[in-house]
């Protein structure tokens, strides 16, 4: 009787065998603005592309199931976790890592400069998720996308962040360091330099900062 899963022939024939091949294909994605033709196995995931076979090694292993945010990427534009995306389904997309943040010249990315200026980080290892998300949110604002704490009675338009707004924004990126408040004030600034107002801070502004949650 022939039991599935087993890979054999139910007539007693040797085990079926895939194809060399059948479960890899080439894609290309443009990455930091250059295009890159790679061979990929099925299940290798977007992260693991980037990290071991572009030597791209900015983008971060966490927790490796999307909880976390340190894989954080930007695709077409839009903050991702690339560790829960696989790497042939992104076949022509435009992918930036925090190695494509600053200009070719080397300056600085505004929010890479505010992180510094605030000291947004302590060791490190969550910092390039928090910046491709941090950039994603600036985007995400200026184009009106509300998020939990924005309010259906938002007028539309771009989005204040606020630092609610901010702590709703990036509350999936963990900092085990507890680095919430200086990130806030960071991408407050370069919020605020964007719309040329400054960043309200409502009321929870007052609570005592603790080292382990955004406040």
């Amino acid at each position: 009787m022939h039991q599935a899963g087993s890979g054999s022939d139910p007539g007693g024939g040797p085990p079926h065998s895939a194809p060399d091949g059948a479960h890899r294909s080439r894609v290309t994605l443009r990455v930091n603005g250059t295009d890159r033709d790679l061979d990929v196995d099925h299940r290798v995931t977007l992260l693991d592309a980037l990290r071991e076979t572009l030597e791209l090694t900015g983008t971060k292993k966490g927790c490796d199931h999307g909880q976390c945010g340190a894989c954080t990427v930007l695709v077409d534009g839009r903050r991702a976790n690339s560790c829960l995306l696989l790497a042939v389904a992104q076949d022509g997309a435009e992918v930036t890592t925090v190695e494509g943040l600053a200009d070719a010249d080397g300056t600085l990315h505004p929010l890479q400069r505010a992180f510094l200026a605030h000291d947004a980080f302590q060791c490190g290892y969550c910092t390039p998720g928090q910046l491709c998300s941090a950039v994603g949110v600036l985007g995400e604002a200026a184009d009106g996308q509300p998020s939990h704490v924005t309010g259906t009675a938002a007028p539309s338009g771009p989005v204040t962040l606020t630092t609610d707004e901010i702590r709703e924004r990036l509350s999936g990126n963990l900092c085990r360091c507890g680095a919430y408040n200086g990130i806030v004030e960071a991408v407050a600034e370069v919020g605020a330099g964007m719309n040329g107002a400054d960043v309200t801070a409502p009321s929870s502004s007052a609570i005592p900062p603790r080292p382990d949650v955004i406040v």
